[in-house]
């Protein structure tokens, strides 16, 4: 299928793309077809399930809770995460939630809404079963989905990976490895945003592509400031300080230009109020997933903020190079983390940011693919292993080091010629076959790793 920049970008909340906003979108997607069926009336009670890694760590990443909103027609771009915990709470104390905002069904929880922690659906972890139920006890409609990664969700009556919205839309300059694109790119005389924009453009005019990219930087932006004006601890149990306002406040009260390495306090910075904020379930981007959502806007920032000469033009470019990458990756290996470890996830977003931060240096295609491969190389065989199921140890600081790790990776790159031994395809193979061989419990269950090795206190 085509994919488009704003499917690897999308508004949602945290604290996990393929725990919370999948499962959130999912519950909604099921509750329409229940309404497109003509069946929304006669159900009266609801069940859902969750399998594999959505069983095992759902609790901590809010897939649960996620669930129940989707089910009351919530969707994860425009709920309101401030009263989001207040409607969960009600429907928990009175068992009865409102179908699609309006139809009210049986739903207690305890009974209606089940974790199983080992128990796995077939064709990825991240499966999910909605089962309607009439007066009489039998079956209106039932439904799997699978959650794969950065809120992509997945049919079960599909084939593979096919996703549940189906596009055809032929696009100018079609490509799914980063030789494809370099073919391109060197025939055309293009560079990777010039490409990205041209395929944008079989489904949005330019202004729109602009407007929209721009959009997601301001909420990135607004992220990254309220992220460093909330303080306390996350919320899970782990009792996980928010660092974001002290750090900004230190950084504030040094003697500006005595550290030259002071820059890189600040990317640390703009990655973990992203990330703090996602943990605490707030609004942010996808990019392309919420456990690495905040490498690609701390990298931009650095861009913003440190860069000459740095414009809205190049926050354009930046964005659909980036995602440029994510296609190839998408395409050839996963970005979920319940699939292939955390090298789908931080490994892609270091990729990603990477590659747009070359491509608004003046970096060549070459370059730009470069950058990405080495942002993708050295994150392989990188385990995702939360502690207590939650996004926060050893997450949001592995935002923080990933956006170095981009920002090192572009640099390198610009300073090649963008002729290398190792390709952005032969890299994103070696993940995929990695996350193949990796144990599952390194494949966010929370079994394995840090996640069995540390205390829960």
């Amino acid at each position: 299928m085509p994919l488009s920049a704003f499917d690897l970008y999308s508004v949602g909340i945290g604290p996990s793309s393929s725990h919370t906003v999948g499962p959130m979108r999912a519950a909604r997607t099921f509750v329409e077809a229940l309404a497109a069926e003509g069946a929304l009336a006669r159900t009266v009670r609801v069940r859902a399930e969750l399998f594999g890694s959505l069983g095992a760590t759902g609790r901590g990443h809010g897939s649960d809770n996620a669930v129940i909103l989707g089910l009351e027609g919530e969707d994860p771009a425009t709920v309101d995460t401030d009263r989001a915990a207040t409607r969960v709470e009600s429907v928990r104390a009175e068992g009865t939630l409102l179908l699609g905002g309006a139809h009210p069904v049986r739903f207690v929880p305890q009974t209606d809404l089940l974790l199983h922690r080992r128990r796995s659906l077939p064709t990825h972890p991240n499966g999910m079963r909605f089962t309607a139920y009439a007066a009489d006890g039998g079956v209106v409609l039932e439904r799997e989905y699978y959650s794969v990664g950065g809120g992509f969700v997945v049919d079960g009556d599909t084939r593979g990976s096919d996703p549940l919205v189906q596009d055809d839309t032929p696009l100018p300059f079609h490509f799914t490895s980063g030789d494809e694109l370099l073919a391109i790119c060197r025939r055309e005389g293009l560079s990777v945003s010039d490409v990205m924009l041209r395929n944008e453009l079989a489904w949005r005019t330019e202004d729109e592509v602009r407007a929209g990219l721009l959009h997601l930087w301001e909420v990135m932006a607004d992220c990254v400031r309220e992220g460093c004006e909330r303080d306390g601890a996350l919320p899970g149990g782990l009792e996980v300080p928010r660092r974001a306002p002290a750090l900004l406040a230190d950084l504030r009260g040094r003697e500006q230009g005595k550290d030259p390495l002071d820059v890189v306090d600040w990317v640390s910075l703009y990655a973990l109020a992203v990330n703090e904020q996602n943990a605490a379930g707030g609004r942010i981007v996808t990019a392309p997933t919420n456990g690495a959502a905040g490498i690609i806007p701390a990298v931009l920032h650095y861009y913003w903020r440190f860069v000459p000469d740095a414009s809205e033009e190049g926050i354009v470019r930046f964005l659909l190079a980036a995602a440029a990458i994510g296609i190839v990756i998408k395409e050839n290996a996963s970005i979920s983390g319940a699939e292939v470890g955390c090298q789908g996830e931080v490994g892609s977003a270091c990729a990603m940011a990477a590659a747009g931060l070359a491509e608004v240096l003046g970096g060549s295609p070459e370059q730009v693919e470069n950058a990405a491969e080495v942002g993708v190389e050295h994150n392989l065989g990188l385990t995702c292993d939360p502690i207590g199921g939650l996004v926060q140890i050893p997450c949001i600081e592995r935002n923080a080091v990933a956006s170095i790790k981009a920002i090192t990776a572009a640099r390198l790159a610009l300073r090649g010629s963008g002729v290398h031994k190792v390709s952005l395809d032969s890299a994103v193979r070696t993940m995929r076959d990695t996350g193949r061989d990796m144990h599952k419990k390194y494949k966010e269950t929370s079994r394995g790793g840090l996640a069995v090795n540390v205390i829960e206190c």
